[in-house]
């Protein structure tokens, strides 16, 4: 997959869910053809992002540190949405068997936010290799797994409060990437090239090419040594360095900073300079 391949790798997946021939809506039973029409409805509506495998990793990280989230329109990076996660963002357990997950969508679905989970058709090819090949003209490009809705309420909720069925790992890694996007100090975004064939594709219908996003982490990681005087506000000092590591934080914001916001907090090096590091490892820090 290619983040340029994106829109057309949306527009495969819509025909899947729309077209009553094809596998995809033809299998499905008549109690789940509503779930079909949601999705296709998001994804029509739905902004491009591809998110690569350093900033994937954080979010996987940093979503690990929250216990609770908000999923109203103020918090999401836009009203609907398609995120692919490069290299993915772990599985979930089906009855045994563990399913990756590579992507989700998101939209407003009857008063609640609609998600959908999807795994990439070369993942699937990959995974089910021993067991014979993939009909790959029946399958879209991005297969969908399953769907779930979140509240949106005022207040953030526990992730333990959620709806037991949703994997923990998506909802977490879902809400730590749209604070992470919001950290235009941290986070690097910007647009995708254009994919030719699908320009060429685009311009023959007389329709704009949508754009895709790529959220990647800034490459202005450098050593921060903070407190370099060797002493905290207490007159304690320092004889050693310390790795503090990456953390969230409820940054003020808004009219009188009056707001709270999620703010992650990169990992940094405390203690005098040129004193010992206390930590054996290699550590990349970020300074703003």
């Amino acid at each position: 997959m290619r983040p340029s391949a994106l829109p057309r790798m949306r527009d495969q997946l819509l025909q899947h869910l729309t077209d009553p021939t094809a596998p995809l809506r033809a299998d499905t039973g008549t109690d789940n053809q509503p779930g079909l029409d949601a999705e296709a409805s998001r994804l029509r509506a739905a902004e491009l992002f591809w998110v690569a495998p350093d900033m994937t990793a954080l979010a996987v990280a940093a979503g690990d540190q929250l216990a609770a989230a908000r999923w109203a329109s103020a918090d999401r990076p836009s009203p609907s949405g398609l995120i692919v996660f490069d290299g993915g963002i772990g599985s979930f357990d089906s009855g045994g068997v563990q399913i990756p997950v590579e992507a989700i969508s998101w939209g407003a679905e009857d008063g609640a936010l609609g998600i959908g989970l999807y795994l990439s058709r070369t993942r699937l090819a990959a995974e089910i290799s021993q067991l014979g090949t993939l009909e790959e003209d029946a399958v879209p490009p991005l297969v969908p797994l399953r769907s779930h809705t979140l509240p949106i309420t005022p207040e953030p909720v526990a992730f333990a409060d959620l709806d037991p069925g949703i994997p923990t790992m998506v909802a977490t890694t879902l809400a730590a990437a749209w604070a992470l996007m919001q950290q235009v100090t941290l986070v690097d975004r910007r647009p995708a090239p254009a994919d030719k064939s699908t320009a060429r594709a685009y311009a023959r219908r007389q329709q704009p090419l949508p754009g895709v996003t790529i959220v990647d982490l800034r490459r202005a990681y450098v050593p921060d040594y903070r407190e370099e005087e060797g002493a905290d506000p207490a007159g304690r000092r320092y004889r050693h360095r310390w790795v503090v590591t990456g953390h969230w934080r409820d940054q003020a914001h808004g009219p009188d900073r009056a707001l709270r916001r999620r703010q992650w907090i990169p990992a940094y090096v405390k203690g005098p300079d040129g004193a010992p590091l206390l930590a054996t490892e290699k550590v990349n820090v970020w300074r703003r």
